[in-house]
């Protein structure tokens, strides 16, 4: 009797188990679906378009910007170049080469500095170089109706999502008589947070006044790079200038990025530029 018993319960255990292995993922599928159909889910995504924010550490993005520099033709002081050469854009598809410096068409994407807040931004960046003691005190501040600012991107043209938008300040080509003493002349800075990676002062200092060391690793600091290294050479035409000091801070990979502290002697302009 309780063999027989014992049969009936598993034949029956058998047909439950037979029949939820035909009708249970459809039963449970209709369940699922309830609850999604018929009401609107929200999922973030990246977009295409959205690819600059993708997250670079400051030592990323500071060898790319420093590639992408020393893939185009800007000029970096008076001293080194007499004319300033008119940047235009590129189309995305013809770009060539691994690292591209493209003027952004687009201008500031809602997330990034915007052309009404540069000016005050580059002079809040002034004003924390003077604190850290890397530009001297009497450096003015910069007003919108003398300088020119425009909005570029630095692209790793292989890995598109590895970019960095900075905008360019420069005393305006229309202040031909302006006087330069203590102004800044150039600038980049970092379109996201303001902090700046290359600046050019005329500066009261002469070049024996000035600590290199100490200003490369108070910039360092400030920008959230690592210790730099001092770059050594023996080739004293390195810079067009004899006054300057080279270091090194870590890149992407194996890659690094040189980093400048320098001075023209004449017209008193000392600078701290980024390089390959």
């Amino acid at each position: 009797m309780k063999n027989k018993l014992k049969g009936i319960l598993f034949f029956l255990f058998a047909l439950v188990c037979f029949a939820l292995s035909i009708w249970g993922p459809e039963a449970l599928a209709k369940y699922k679906d309830k609850g999604i159909l018929g009401e609107a889910h929200l999922e973030a995504v990246e977009t295409e378009g959205e690819g600059y924010r993708y997250k670079l550490n400051a030592n990323e993005k500071l060898y790319i910007l420093s590639s992408c520099l020393r893939s185009q033709t800007v000029p970096e002081s008076e001293q080194s170049a007499l004319t300033h050469i008119d940047n235009t854009g590129v189309n995305y598809q013809e770009l060539e080469g691994s690292y591209a410096f493209v003027l952004n068409r687009r201008g500031p994407s809602g997330k990034e500095i915007t052309d009404e807040q540069i000016y005050e931004t580059c002079s809040n960046g002034i004003n924390t170089l003077k604190g850290l003691g890397i530009l001297p005190e009497e450096i003015k501040s910069v007003e919108s109706a003398s300088y020119d600012a425009t909005l570029y991107s630095a692209i790793d043209v292989l890995e598109p999502r590895n970019n960095v938008a900075v905008w360019k300040v420069s005393l305006s080509n229309s202040q031909k008589n302006a006087d330069k003493q203590n102004r800044l002349i150039d600038a980049y800075l970092d379109a996201d947070d303001g902090r700046i990676y290359e600046f050019y002062v005329r500066t009261p200092l002469l070049w024996e006044d000035i600590d290199a060391d100490k200003i490369v690793q108070e910039w360092g600091t400030y920008m959230g790079l690592n210790d730099p290294v001092p770059y050594e050479s023996d080739n004293p035409l390195l810079e067009t200038t004899p006054y300057f000091k080279k270091y090194v801070f870590a890149g992407m990979g194996n890659g690094q990025t040189i980093v400048t502290v320098g001075f023209y002697e004449g017209i008193n302009e000392l600078f701290l530029k980024i390089t390959q």
